[in-house]
């Protein structure tokens, strides 16, 4: 991804467990992904018709969450056997 243009002003951060999931919801008129924490929701969207910005940052999203799984993966699949919970 490019670096930022403008300083990050806040940071939240929202930790994985059993309660975390992630639904794509493809409504034609404004698809949307939301990032589900419990009590916490993520939604992503657009601001109204769908841009070429839009794609290209649903793309670099994707990369991103592939990145992510693989390193979870290799994390842990190099942990000892009896330190690896199933969910």
């Amino acid at each position: 991804m490019a670096r930022r243009r403008t300083p990050r002003v806040s940071v939240i951060r929202l930790t994985t467990g059993h309660t975390a999931r992630t639904l794509h919801h493809p409504y034609s008129w404004e698809p949307m992904l939301t990032l589900d924490f419990g009590a916490t929701s993520l939604l992503i969207t657009t601001a109204g018709p769908a841009t070429s910005r839009d794609v290209e940052f649903a793309r670099q999203l994707a990369r991103e969450a592939i990145r992510f799984a693989r390193t979870l993966e290799r994390t842990f699949h190099a942990l000892p056997h009896d330190q690896r919970t199933a969910a």
